[in-house]
């Protein structure tokens, strides 16, 4: 099941730029030069800063954001965080196993990618 993240940004014209922040998420703060430019930033930088956490901030909700911040918008902005992962963090690594001996050969036999396999249960297992 996929795990989507929703968090409350705020969205304030800083001259030329619209500046973006998340006040529950550490350090996740971005620009963009128009508005639809900045939301498809901050949706970046939320899935960025989350990407590699077990455990997520707990949203505010908008109108405590809206009252702490009264000169800017606010919206709600998602990711879904294990598209993204799918997506920007899928880098490889290579890992060595050991098997009994008769399994692997039946794994040969039958053409099994064990690498495959392996990183299938470990999604399963992990819930990623």
């Amino acid at each position: 099941m996929a795990k989507k993240l929703v968090y409350p940004a705020t969205f304030t014209q800083d001259g030329e730029y619209i500046f973006v922040e998340f006040p529950d998420v550490d350090g996740a703060f971005t620009q963009g030069e128009n508005l639809q430019e900045a939301y498809e930033m901050a949706e970046e930088v939320l899935g960025i800063i989350l990407a590699d956490n077990k455990e997520y901030p707990i949203p505010s909700t908008v109108k405590e954001i809206a009252t702490r911040y009264p000169n800017s918008d606010v919206a709600l902005v998602g990711v879904d965080i294990d598209a993204f992962r799918r997506k920007y963090r899928s880098k490889t690594v290579r890992k060595n196993i050991t098997l009994p001996e008769w399994l692997n050969d039946l794994a040969v036999s039958e053409k099994i990618n064990v690498s495959q396999i392996a990183t299938e249960a470990l999604r399963e297992k992990l819930k990623v």
